[in-house]
């Protein structure tokens, strides 16, 4: 697993929406299985990860410089 942090925007929570806010960024892990099957593991609400259909998410690129930022902004 690579150690660079990926970020994206939920566009839909279905049924989720205490676990997963519209609009707000996400923390993406790292889980080439999940991908295969077109899931994302994404950090959520809880705090914990969890898998969701990659649909539901739009991918952003970030600076590196503001990687961690974001990373400890999200965990919170």
């Amino acid at each position: 697993m690579s150690d660079a942090k990926h970020f994206a925007i939920c566009i839909n929570n279905g049924e989720y929406a205490g676990t997963l806010e519209l609009r707000k960024v996400y923390e993406v892990l790292e889980d080439p299985s999940a991908a295969a099957r077109d899931y994302a593991r994404i950090i959520d609400e809880s705090g914990e990860d969890y898998l969701y259909p990659k649909a539901w998410f739009v991918p952003v690129a970030v600076p590196e410089s503001i990687e961690e930022l974001l990373h400890d902004l999200v965990i919170k």
